[in-house]
């Protein structure tokens, strides 16, 4: 098998659960999944009358009057966020060969397994919280197996203002934590945002943090233990982001509960580890 990452990006990833490949993509395979999302945007406006005009498709401007029709009615986004996700040429990428040989050069394994449910494109909105991911291991949301990856790809140019993810290089040594509810009073965070790191302070204080600033056509590999979170969008313009999860079939404890996905699945995660879920009182 032809070797993709070199043996110092490999030596990055497994020391510190994430690792940043730049220009990864060639922009062919990018460009048609933002023709695709400008032209659901332009699904909306047509089927809504409303008096907006699309200049034509620009791949920097791919989704000019978004932020005007969520400002018209919020749940417009959520329609086009679920619609984003079925676009041809994204499912396409989903399932790039590349990112097969990848988990397989890392991981040293020849059964790599896409987590059905565990890939869509991101809508981060500016100066909306309330969807942002705190803190947080994938493998509680996602299941699947513990030896798992995120490939992260964005479709806009990532900066400080519109929010950079952030990591906990080397965090996810320490394994699967422990993990309580977020929302004890029930104030809106529901599914994989209703999850938190049981004394999450803690942990983070142990570590370094990172927030790499990427561009589309950029590649960003992360374990499924490491440490990380939402940045905070405080642009004028959504982040619109990918993620495609990997797992691996050989792991020993993703085996045994059969590869279950988490909640996007169905499934509580507390039924499939009680020994990571604490009830955790309020404070």
């Amino acid at each position: 098998m032809n070797e993709i990452l070199s043996s110092e990006q490999i030596e990055i990833f497994h020391r510190d659960g994430v690792v940043v490949i730049p220009n990864f993509y060639n922009m062919d395979k990018i460009t048609p999944i933002q023709k695709g999302i400008y032209d659901i945007i332009g699904q909306i406006i047509t089927r809504e009358e409303i008096s907006l005009k699309q200049s034509p498709f620009n791949p920097d401007t791919f989704d000019q009057h978004y932020i005007d029709l969520i400002g018209i009615n919020r749940d417009w986004g959520g329609e086009i966020y679920d619609a984003v996700k079925q676009i041809p040429a994204f499912i396409r990428l989903v399932a790039d060969e590349s990112h097969e040989k990848l988990f397989k050069q890392i991981r040293c394994t020849r059964k790599p397994g896409i987590a059905g449910g565990g890939y869509g494109i991101r809508i981060d909105n500016p100066n909306e919280d309330k969807f942002r991911a705190m803190w947080h291991q994938e493998y509680p949301a996602q299941l699947r197996s513990v030896d798992g990856l995120v490939f992260w790809s964005p479709l806009v140019p990532i900066t400080e203002e519109i929010g950079p993810v952030e990591f906990c290089p080397g965090s996810h040594h320490e394994g699967p934590l422990p993990v309580c509810y977020a929302d004890p009073e029930h104030t809106g965070r529901t599914g994989a945002y209703s999850l938190k790191i049981l004394d999450e302070a803690v942990h983070l204080n142990k570590y370094r943090k990172i927030a790499p600033l990427t561009s589309p056509g950029d590649l960003v590999i992360i374990d499924f233990l490491v440490l990380h979170a939402s940045g905070v969008n405080r642009s004028h313009r959504a982040r619109w982001s990918m993620q495609f999860r990997y797992f691996n079939f050989e792991d020993p404890i993703g085996r045994k509960h059969g590869w279950k996905g988490s909640f996007a699945a169905g499934t509580d995660f507390r039924k499939i580890h009680p020994e990571l879920f604490a009830e955790k009182p309020l404070q």
